[in-house]
């Protein structure tokens, strides 16, 4: 996946996964599950279940399609210490309006001291900004060590154009968490959003999703949507889903080896009265330090990436290319990591 290749430093969340500069790839479940009366909580409830949050459900999934790109880019990442990180980025697009804004782009991210686990650091700065001064900044920090604060923002045209702040509580068995997009004092809109997963099972997990909207530009002032979500799990395997009074959303993820993962994914929009179902698959080689991944679509859609890093030297080379049968259309990129 190119994006996971530009940005290697980071997880899914936009955390390190270096351990020399920290991962948030939390668990879920940290701390000790000890009782003021030394009673182990462990004892009483059973062993912690590590659920996860709802907003990664499909994760799993989703990292198995390639993100494909147009045109060429190049990315230089140095590192000045254990907790600083500057990088340098340029994209080059032969169409700007659908795979981006050609142009220069200036990285950092900031790892704290207060150290989680062997691998995770806290709090986490990151974020990057172009010449014009259009901002991407994100902040995370382990507040205690149930409650994890996440705030992130976009800065375009000098405006705030988007804004985040979530919270989240990670307990012995379940995860719940409140998001607040966008919102604006002045005119009184914005997006609370809540989640909650519980660990059922070791295998069995289920969820909820409510989404509050308020504000002038919503039909009525106001308007709420619930979801429920479940996951199940066997082995290597992944069932996740979710459902909706506008759609369905179905995820498989299978390790069928060491170097082979599966993927498929299966969305409806009842709306749209439309469906389009996702067939990936990831391809690792370590002896030969190529990693490749696939993806067809029922909208007639055939895409790959492929990474390969160039060792002795430290460069990473990617090759993107994305064929859409029904729009007669293709894509194709090229990119370098330094770093």
């Amino acid at each position: 996946m190119f994006h996971r290749l530009f940005q290697k430093v980071f997880c899914a969340d936009g955390t390190p996964t270096r351990p020399a500069i920290g991962s948030q790839e939390g668990s879920g479940e940290k701390g000790s599950d000890t009782g003021s009366h030394g009673v182990s909580l462990t004892s009483i409830l059973g062993p912690p279940r590590q659920v996860g949050t709802l907003e990664d459900l499909h994760k799993k999934c989703k990292e198995v399609f390639p993100a494909t790109f147009e045109g060429g880019k190049v990315m230089i990442n140095k590192g000045l210490s254990n907790h600083f990180q500057v990088s340098h980025t340029l994209t080059l697009s032969g169409d700007p309006g659908k795979t981006g804004i050609s142009g220069y782009r200036f990285g950092a991210t900031f790892v704290g001291t207060k150290q989680m686990s062997p691998t995770e650091m806290y709090p986490v700065l990151l974020g990057d900004i172009d010449p014009a001064g259009n901002l991407n900044a994100n902040i995370i920090h382990q507040l205690t060590d149930r409650i994890r604060g996440k705030f992130a923002a976009q800065i375009q045209d000098s405006q705030v154009s988007a804004a985040q702040m979530s919270a989240e509580y990670h307990g012995h068995d379940f995860t719940a968490s409140v998001i607040t997009a966008n919102p604006n004092l002045v005119n009184g809109s914005g997006i609370i959003i809540g989640h909650y997963l519980q660990g059922i099972t070791d295998n069995i997990s289920l969820g909820s999703e409510i989404v509050y909207q308020f504000g002038p530009a919503v039909p009525g002032g106001e308007n709420a949507m619930i979801s429920l979500a479940g996951r199940l799990i066997r082995g290597d395997t992944t069932w996740t889903g979710t459902v909706d009074f506008s759609g369905v959303h179905l995820c498989y993820h299978s390790r069928a080896s060491e170097q082979l993962q599966l993927a498929v994914e299966v969305e409806t929009n009842f709306r749209m009265q439309d469906s389009v179902a996702t067939f990936g698959y990831q391809v690792d080689l370590p002896k030969a330090n190529l990693v490749f991944k696939g993806m067809v679509d029922t909208h007639g859609t055939v895409a790959g990436v492929l990474e390969k890093k160039l060792e002795p030297l430290p460069f990473t080379l990617a090759l993107s290319g994305a064929l859409n049968h029904s729009k007669n259309q293709f894509r194709m990129g090229c990119g370098i990591v330094l770093g």
